[in-house]
């Protein structure tokens, strides 16, 4: 079944003799020239590397996220300094080569630490502790421990690695 046709009048009368108005082409919003393409692919060149870079400073500094992370478990424990020594060992390893961290002990050992930092972390107390107390069997003070744990924090969050400029 089909509709029937239209009549010769039909609408509003008095608009027989207007014509539609007719609407220009929409406005292209894609860049005309060669070198809008060339700013943009530079400017995406720009941002992706910065993307790039802050990546890789966050995946070769998980170490010290790691390191932070089981220091502030260690609050409290049994034996802190022997701890803190084999959790700092294992930072410094990560942080620089086997070769130049493994055979370091001693007072030799806590001048490593304090030079790689801007500002030494361990006073001579923290570097006594760290150098000796580490084969003393007698328990650490816990407020010697305490203060050990807080520059072995300040440590790991301020050193300087291998990757850094």
């Amino acid at each position: 079944m089909s509709l029937p046709p239209f009549p010769d009048i039909f609408g509003n009368y008095t608009l027989g003799e207007f014509n539609e108005i007719v609407s220009p082409p929409p406005v292209d919003w894609l860049p005309q020239t060669a070198a809008w393409y060339v700013v943009g692919a530079v400017l995406l060149a720009f941002i992706a590397r910065g993307i790039w870079l802050r990546l890789r400073h966050w995946y070769r500094n998980r170490y010290r996220r790691e390191a932070l992370r089981r220091l502030q478990a260690l609050d409290g424990a049994d034996n802190i300094a022997v701890e803190v020594n084999r959790l700092l060992k294992l930072a410094a390893m990560a942080a620089f080569t086997r070769q130049d961290v493994a055979r370091l002990s001693g007072t030799e050992w806590t001048e490593f630490l304090n030079m790689q930092c801007p500002a030494p972390a361990f006073d001579a107390s923290d570097c006594q502790l760290l150098a000796v107390g580490v084969y003393q069997t007698k328990a650490v003070d816990p407020a010697s421990g305490e203060q050990l744990l807080r520059a072995s924090m300040e440590w790991v969050a301020s050193h300087k690695n291998r990757y850094d400029d």
